[in-house]
């Protein structure tokens, strides 16, 4: 079978298709409900965990997805060496900022160091900046500095508003690039009051260290870029016309692999007809749900309003991405080479 993927902004062109990807490890498995309890056996590759949209202040079913992503890893012996943490780390207020108990009940012993004995790289999203009623952004980054209320090293891995890193540390597969998505709206002015954004002046000094990075000679076999907010998406916030801007392009003229994003709550994947990027979005981690703007059906491969987080498995000549509800049953997976060849795998 074969997919012919839309091409954002074409509406024309809009309705997907299943007619361009080959679903070969769907038909070997021959059936989904098979390749839900199906995790491919890699050992010589790296593994990463994902969650976005977690620090909800009503914290069931953030409980529940940790213990489901607990559950997963230790089932599939997944050993991660990185958990990525997409933004939206702290919804409401966090008293006593970098000194906050919420940052032992709903990070360290949520996602416990025993079963994720691993960095944690987190990037900003908008309840991030918040004034609640101090600047949490400040509390992210001195708690990246500081460790564990200035006592042991803490996980969370937090340089700066944005950063680079290479996975895994030794022998690294994926160079990664965190940013900041929190822009100025459209006309160029920053939200007042409670809420605020980076500075036009900010924006453009990221935009530039971005090209930059993009731009030194590739060192590993893939390339990912993660961030808060979507450049596109099927959910109700939908696609972002600051992002589309400004970073699409430099997607596309670099060869990004991979866009991980969350901000809208579900798990999304999207294609589009002839763009190197997956747009990968996982904000299932805890928050309330959103219902979908845009069905899979009409751009896709995949979208589904539901609790959850994703692995990543990244060897030399492929990586292997999937969506998993919050018991750990996979939802949608796919494998990606660094060719830019992809394999849905349902």
């Amino acid at each position: 079978m074969s997919l012919r993927l839309p091409s954002p902004g074409n509406s024309s062109r809009r309705r997907f298709l299943r007619q361009s990807f080959a679903f070969s490890a769907l038909a070997t498995l021959g059936s989904f409900s098979s390749l839900a309890d199906f995790v491919p056996s890699q050992p010589e590759a790296a593994q990463l965990l994902v969650l976005g949209d977690w620090g909800y202040e009503e914290q069931t079913a953030q409980s529940q997805v940790a213990a489901g992503l607990s559950a997963y890893a230790k089932q599939h012996s997944v050993r991660p060496q990185a958990l990525l943490m997409l933004g939206d780390n702290w919804y409401g207020e966090l008293a006593g900022g970098a000194h906050s108990t919420r940052w032992q009940t709903q990070f360290e012993q949520m996602y416990p160091a025993k079963d994720f004995p691993c960095p944690a790289y987190a990037v900003l999203g908008n309840h991030d900046y918040q004034r609640w009623p101090e600047s949490k952004v400040d509390a992210e980054l001195e708690y990246a500095r500081s460790g564990r209320n200035g006592a042991a090293a803490t996980r969370w891995t937090m340089p700066a508003r944005w950063y680079r890193f290479e996975f895994p540390a030794k022998n690294p597969l994926v160079t990664f690039l965190a940013l900041d998505s929190n822009m100025p709206r459209p006309d160029g002015k920053e939200m007042g009051g409670r809420d605020f954004t980076l500075t036009p002046q900010q924006q453009a000094e990221q935009l530039a260290w971005l090209e930059a990075e993009l731009k030194r000679p590739r060192t590993t076999p893939f390339v990912a870029v993660i961030a808060h907010h979507p450049v596109f998406s099927d959910g109700p916030h939908g696609d972002h016309p600051v992002l589309i801007r400004d970073w699409d392009p430099l997607f596309r003229k670099y060869r990004v692999d991979v866009f991980m994003a969350g901000h809208d709550h579900d798990l999304q994947h999207l294609e589009f007809d002839g763009h190197p990027t997956s747009h990968f979005l996982s904000g299932g981690g805890g928050a309330d749900l959103y219902s979908l703007k845009i069905e899979p059906s009409q751009r896709g491969p995949y979208a589904q309003k539901v609790y959850g987080f994703s692995h990543i498995s990244v060897a030399a000549k492929q990586m292997t991405l999937r969506h998993l509800d919050q018991n750990g049953r996979t939802l949608h997976a796919f494998t990606k080479t660094p060719e830019g060849k992809i394999t849905i795998l349902g």
